[in-house]
């Protein structure tokens, strides 16, 4: 991981206490059930052995996923700044021509995404298609289901 991954500062918060919580808890407690496991005699038949190396494994494999994202982390931070513009991590409201409805999304990494919150990613289709755009700008957007067309209504930074 050579690029710079975007991230809000909720999100960069998030991995370094899921980082902190792997590395002073789980591992710990990983290490302590292989220990517990070994001591039941016979590793090769021993279910609660394999399935604590199976969870070391991954709490390893987690922490340096952490770790590589971190290093790499460009926390942005919108504070201070004219919302004039779409730019990673503002809010979006926008109003959908075709369904006459109005959707509000914020603009975030690919690893915050989650529609049902109202996150998009950066690379998604619509996020792509609305950053750089100004207030009252319409952007069409090729998605799946064909091309939809939003007005931009409303930009904040939060």
């Amino acid at each position: 991981m050579s690029h710079s991954i975007p991230l809000t500062r909720e999100s960069h918060e998030a991995l370094q206490e899921e980082l902190k919580r792997l590395i002073r808890e789980e591992r710990p407690k990983v290490i302590q059930d292989i220990a517990e496991a070994r001591s039941h005699g016979d590793l090769s038949e021993n279910a609660e052995y394999d399935a604590a190396k199976n969870r070391q494994a991954f709490i390893e494999g987690r922490i340096q996923e952490l770790q590589g994202k971190l290093a790499c982390a460009h926390v942005v931070d919108l504070k201070g700044l004219n919302p004039d513009k779409v730019v990673f991590g503002a809010t979006v409201t926008l109003y959908d021509t075709a369904s006459e409805e109005e959707v509000t999304y914020r603009i975030v990494g690919e690893d915050e995404a989650d529609i049902k919150l109202g996150k998009i990613s950066c690379t998604s289709p619509v996020g792509k298609a609305l950053i750089g755009h100004r207030l009252d700008d319409a952007v069409k957007v090729v998605v799946p289901s064909g091309t939809k067309e939003y007005e931009i209504i409303d930009i904040k930074y939060e």
